[in-house]
């Protein structure tokens, strides 16, 4: 039973470990080949790839706070969510598959946007989308993690809160 349990972790601990490296190695390698605003078309005008460093949260909110009123909330209070929901994940064992697997994308790609904030004060973001009426702000790998994490999470609460039809007996 233990060796089960310590293997859970170790998955677990993995999938967030592979979740902050494929964010980390994409941001390097933009760092390192990648000019500031400079505009790499992948598909056409679609899809673009364009260094930016955002100082703020999603979407640059925060952006103009105060500098200690932004170390406070973008990097002290998330480290503190993130520990607390790394701690639930890993000792709360009848978690459905489901919310440990959405937990290891949003606790993943959290890391790793606080991750360049402390070491970079600010984070990289260099992707977009352009379809027109679908159009995105520039982004990175840890916020699609975090955006597949909270994807997860609510597609298993809606289907918990869905009841089993009923067949008629009649």
């Amino acid at each position: 039973m233990k060796n089960k349990k310590n293997l859970r972790i170790v998955l677990l601990l993995a999938m967030i470990a592979l979740n902050i490296g494929c964010d980390q190695v994409s941001k390097s390698i933009i760092r390192n080949k990648v000019d500031y605003n400079e505009n790499i078309n992948i598909i056409k005008d679609h899809f673009i790839i364009t260094k930016v460093e955002n100082t703020g949260a999603f979407l640059s909110a925060g952006n103009n706070l105060p500098d200690a009123v932004r170390f406070i909330l973008l990097s002290i209070l998330p480290i503190i969510v993130l520990g607390y929901a790394l701690f639930y994940l890993l000792y709360k064992i009848n978690l459905p598959r489901t919310i440990q697997i959405g937990m290891c994308f949003l606790i993943g790609g959290g890391i790793g946007n606080v991750y360049d904030r402390i070491i970079y004060g600010s984070v990289t973001d260099f992707l977009h989308i352009d379809f027109g009426l679908f159009r995105t702000g520039i982004f990175n790998l840890a916020d699609v993690s975090i955006m597949i994490g909270i994807g997860i999470l609510l597609v298993n609460s809606v289907l918990r809160k869905v009841p089993a039809k009923v067949e008629d007996v009649g």
